[in-house]
């Protein structure tokens, strides 16, 4: 069988592996599979077509416009996920590892193609927070923006999720506005490539919005600037090398990495044999055990028992682990398939070799398991004296290892935890809620996700090692300092924040939303009879004055069956410091407001779906007039068929004083796709 070529697509083309390429194996067989590398690639090529084509390209669109792109992205991968799958299982993947790397970096571009269009808005600068008051009359403001950063998202992914790896990087930047050069790790970058020539094949992405380095990366950290960004996912001591990158500090290029981490995960002392958290945390153990063979950065590789259940708990692991089905991945019985390479299980095998002076092998032979490949069975490992121990706490093992260690009580599990000096995720498995706290403030400054589950989230949960493109991927220490995913916090990584200061009107006209003392306009029309596409930030409608009467308070209290003293009793409204007397409910003046400027007839308008920031500012006593102004804020584009108007609103006396605020929130047609 011939070898795949595996290719770098570099300033729009094609580049083939040298003659002294790499040769990939298969990680089961240990047959030739793939070559890639060792080609000869312009590096300041790449960078400038990133620059100069491919961010120009993005920065045209809206935040919205490239989530759309992600999600037809993610919708033409997943009709392709099978070529993927087939070249996975050389990679020592089986098919429910497929799971965790190919379809869980398309669920990736899934989550963030709808974050993006519903956190973020349909324009090219983003909003960080609400406005700051820099003067006391109002007319100097403030407001955080971000935008985009005008270099390349250089990103260096490692060998154990070829796909994942490099799509959770992409998104966020991708969304952000940055294009991206990926670089795989060369032992599996033969699956990244087929995803990436999907990706360019699909006519989806703007010319120069992803390029792909397979194999080394040259001359390429010399080059990056300070509007590029660098984002690491391997070993420390490479993570250590980029740190310290003279190119990098010189330019204070953004680095993020994500590297060794000894993750922990803890029985609660409350979760003895015959509970449901006993049976659900040997699952999660066993499950982080020989999910890709261990080869997993939140893979569980401490173990932390309360000491009466240690034995008891051993026994049941090691049957569990025992009775797993390790062999070739692409047989459907298999449940775990081999490491990556017989090179990585040999430094799997020096680190249970540097293990051996603190630990005592309970079960799992490394000369047990035939076949060429780079097989190892799950190898579970007792440390007696986990306090005394340094290796165990400093020495991640990156295969199918982990180290059970006995603990007193709570606090002292969590100083064992702790004692990884800064990782990903530990996770606690206990249905007592206090336990829970206890864990949470003891070990959060040393880790970047805790993971709580019990019975009543066991159905839902998603597993100790499965980080969520929703919340970050990343820890402190040990672990790299970095963050990834989080949400939109992943996009902002490649966008600069910058301190807008001016009036109103300026941050009006800069942000796209209106600021209270910007300028107004009316419309033609009432606003309620206007399409989502024809309303505009700064159109306002002021209504007609209402008074309101004793008889209106009494019928809204007598209607609602809210009889708070205030609203009733005037001597005891008096004695309240807030009030001068009987004064009116805060939602009549809200129900008032409303029929003011409501439009009753049918039109574009299709529904009110909530107020945000509503504030009482200044009681309302009976004979005071009040009216209403309406202003739209903002708008949001929701689907073909409507938008979200996002409205503000001020209720007034006869005086002008505020005497309500909020944000109302209304779907209004498109009268455009009419």
């Amino acid at each position: 069988m011939s070898l795949i070529e595996v290719g770098s697509f570099i300033a729009g083309r094609w580049v083939p592996p040298g003659r002294d390429a790499f040769v990939i194996t298969d990680a089961a067989t240990d047959a030739p599979v793939a070559r890639a590398g060792d080609a000869t690639l312009d590096m300041q090529a790449a960078l400038d077509h990133a620059r100069q084509l491919g961010g120009p390209a993005l920065r045209a669109l809206t935040f919205h416009d490239r989530a759309r792109i992600l999600k037809a992205l993610a919708l033409h991968l997943s009709e392709r996920k099978d070529p993927l799958y087939e070249l996975s299982f050389a990679t020592g993947a089986t098919a429910k590892d497929h799971l965790f790397d190919i379809d869980g970096g398309i669920g990736t571009l899934f989550v963030y193609a709808s974050k993006g269009r519903r956190e973020m808005p349909d324009a090219r600068l983003y909003r960080d927070g609400g406005p700051e008051a820099l003067s006391r009359d109002g007319s100097f403001i403030g407001q955080h923006v971000c935008v985009p950063l005008r270099g390349a998202a250089v990103q260096i992914n490692a060998y154990n999720f070829p796909v994942w790896g490099m799509l959770e990087k992409f998104a966020p930047a991708f969304l952000a506005g940055m294009p991206s050069i990926v670089k795989p790790a060369t032992q599996t970058c033969q699956v990244t490539e087929a995803c990436v020539r999907m990706m360019l094949d699909s006519g989806l992405l703007p010319a120069g919005a992803l390029q792909l380095i397979a194999g080394g990366v040259g001359d390429l950290l010399d080059r990056l600037g300070p509007q590029d960004t660098l984002g690491f996912t391997g070993s420390a001591a490479t993570a250590l090398k980029l740190r310290g990158h003279p190119g990098l500090l010189r330019h204070a290029v953004r680095f993020t990495a994500e590297q060794d981490s000894l993750n922990a995960s803890i029985l609660g002392p409350d979760a003895g044999p015959d509970s449901p958290e006993w049976d659900l945390f040997l699952r999660e153990v066993t499950r982080e055990m020989t999910t890709k063979a261990g080869q997993k950065c939140t893979a569980i590789r401490r173990i932390l028992v309360p000491e009466p259940h240690a034995k008891t708990l051993i026994e049941a692991l090691s049957a569990k682990l025992g009775a797993v089905h390790i062999g070739d991945p692409r047989d459907p019985g298999t449940r775990m398939g081999a490491l990556v390479s017989k090179a990585q299980r040999d430094d799997v095998l020096a680190k249970l070799d540097a293990l051996a002076g603190e630990t005592g092998r309970i079960c799992g032979d490394p000369d047990a398991v035939d076949g060429a490949g780079a097989f190892l069975p799950p190898i579970l490992l007792h440390c007696a004296d986990p306090d005394g121990a340094r290796a165990v706490h400093a020495t991640e093992a990156f295969g199918p290892i982990s180290t059970v260690l006995p603990y007193r009580d709570m606090d002292h599990a969590v100083a064992l935890a702790n004692r990884g000096e800064g990782s990903l995720v530990a996770s606690v498995i206990t249905h007592d809620p206090e336990i829970a706290r206890q864990a949470v403030e003891g070990m959060g400054a040393w880790h970047g996700r805790i993971y709580l589950n019990d019975r009543s989230s066991m159905a839902a949960s998603t597993g100790h090692g499965a980080p969520m493109p929703h919340m970050i991927h990343g820890g402190p220490g040990r672990a790299g300092g970095g963050e990834e995913q989080g949400g939109i916090r992943g996009v902002l990584h490649h966008m600069q924040r910058v301190a807008v200061q001016g009036s109103p009107d300026h941050l009006s006209g800069v942000t796209g939303r209106f600021f209270p003392g910007s300028e107004t306009h009316s419309g033609p029309t009432h606003p309620f009879r206007r399409y989502f596409e024809e309303l505009q930030p700064g159109e306002t409608i002021t209504t007609v004055p209402r008074v309101i009467t004793s008889e209106d308070i009494t019928h809204f209290a007598e209607f609602t069956g809210d009889r708070f003293y205030a609203h009733m009793d005037d001597a005891a409204a008096a004695r309240n410091p807030f009030f001068p007397g009987r004064v009116a409910h805060g939602y009549l003046l809200l129900s008032f407001a409303a029929g003011l400027f409501v439009d009753p007839d049918e039109g574009p308008v299709l529904a009110n779906t909530g107020l945000d920031a509503l504030r009482f500012l200044k009681p309302v006593a009976p004979g005071t007039a009040i009216h209403a102004t309406l202003t739209v804020k903002d708008k949001t584009p929701r689907n073909d068929e409507y938008g979200e108007v996002r409205w503000d609103v001020t209720v007034a006396d006869a005086a002008g004083d505020a005497v309500a605020t909020y944000e109302l929130l209304t779907m209004v047609a498109r009268g455009d796709r009419a």
